[in-house]
């Protein structure tokens, strides 16, 4: 009864947001993406690829609203899909402003509480699904039927034929099903890969273009090929789709490099799920020739279950871990290190060798970078990424991940000058 007090709260609350701004997506081609990760990455590539096209389009995503003709503005804390009526408004700002086309990040929360309702979604995008989440889901079965959610009433769902959720959202996505891969068996795939520290290229067969990129790492040709396989429903030709890709850039702390001149390569990047780690640290490894270091932890009072995996994970591929830090909220910080430091002591790790619990986040990635850091070294600090604040159980405070880094690579200059 609770709960279906709460979803009509919900659902009257976002049908109030549409008629209070008009329907503002009525006016709008709206391409809904979602997924555990890859979701900003996605959507980024694609808004790049529109704007490419010579098309007026906006962004809404985890790291803000990028509105067609106007600055990109910052949506609430630790928010992806705004609240509806936040959304609505932004939709009737990006109309107004000339847009036509609206591409959208859409979480399973949002989906679930109805945030989305009257979004009008002509294409849904699905990066993929994994157990994350399942403390508000409950279980993976929940959490994928929340994700089938953006699928209602689609033209077109574009999937991903290498996810495991695949045959279960084939089954549950309405439109024309388009799929896209590298396994083998999908419509859209891509071949002749080669990756390093400066970016991948790679050859898109089904529409004859090889693409240069600057993002790092094979899980991101799945996210361009998602945005490929988007594009070309919208009509749009390869030589755009190419040139768009090629164009698009990293959105903010998505294995974004800082460079101050130091002698090895720093990376802030976002991925906070054991699928997001894992993946981001098995395709970095083989691109680093010295160390790879790792700076990480895990929320409080989200899914414990993650935090294990993540250090197994981080045990397995990094050479040096340092648990830290990521927004403990009323959480004991040291439970939550030893958690995760179970998981790097599965895969190998042994304390004060190659796993280190720094809990305060600066310190950590100045210890990092400034004591385990070597010539010819990664270092990726992740988790943060473009959040501006840190929950440490008493509200909000100011958080600056890349002014921490450069902050730890600032002292390292003064030391070696």
């Amino acid at each position: 009864m609770r709960k279906s007090i709460y979803n009509l709260y919900h659902w009257l609350k976002a049908v109030l947001a549409v008629l209070r701004y008009g329907y503002p997506a009525g006016g709008l081609t709206v391409v809904g993406i979602t997924g555990t990760d890859g979701k900003t990455s996605t959507s980024h590539m694609l808004h790049a690829v529109l704007l490419k096209s010579g098309i007026k389009a906006s962004v809404i995503s985890t790291t803000g609203a990028v509105i067609y003709g106007r600055e990109s503005e910052d949506l609430d804390l630790h928010v992806t899909t705004p609240s509806p009526f936040k959304l609505q408004k932004i939709l009737r700002d990006a109309r107004r402003t000339g847009s036509t086309h609206i591409v959208l990040e859409a979480t399973s929360h949002g989906l679930a509480q109805h945030r989305v309702l009257g979004a009008n979604f002509r294409i849904g995008v699905l990066t993929n699904v994994t157990d994350e989440h399942l403390d508000y889901h409950g279980t993976y079965d929940r959490y994928l039927r929340d994700k089938a959610r953006l699928f209602r009433g689609v033209e077109t769902s574009i999937l991903n034929r290498d996810d495991r959720s695949y045959p279960a959202m084939a089954g549950l996505a309405a439109g024309r099903p388009v799929t896209y891969g590298l396994d083998g068996g999908a419509d859209f795939t891509a071949t002749d890969i080669h990756a390093d520290l400066n970016g991948t290229t790679f050859t898109i067969p089904q529409i004859g273009r090889t693409i240069r990129s600057r993002f790092l790492a094979e899980y991101n040709i799945y996210n361009m090929l998602a945005a490929c396989v988007a594009a070309q429903a919208l009509g749009l030709d390869p030589s755009s789709i190419a040139a768009g890709l090629e164009a698009a850039r990293p959105p903010k702390g998505r294995l974004e490099r800082v460079d101050l001149g130091q002698p090895f390569t720093v990376f802030v990047d976002f991925a906070h799920t054991s699928n997001g780690l894992d993946q981001m640290l098995q395709k970095l490894r083989p691109l680093v020739d010295e160390q790879l270091i790792v700076v990480f932890g895990c929320a409080g009072l989200r899914d414990p279950n993650k935090r294990e995996p993540m250090g197994v994970s981080a045990g397995k591929y990094a050479d040096k871990t340092v648990l830290t830090a990521e927004d403990p909220r009323t959480e004991d910080l040291d439970e939550i290190i030893d958690r995760i430091a179970a998981g790097v002591e599965r895969s190998g790790g042994v304390l004060n060798e190659t796993y280190f619990r720094v809990k305060d986040r600066a310190a950590a990635i100045d210890f990092a970078i400034n004591e385990l850091a070597r010539p010819g070294d990664v270092v990726v600090c992740t988790g943060k990424a473009h959040e501006k604040s840190m929950n440490y159980g008493n509200g909000e405070e100011p958080w600056d991940e890349f002014g921490a880094v450069r902050a730890a690579l600032s002292r390292l200059s003064e030391k070696e000058g």
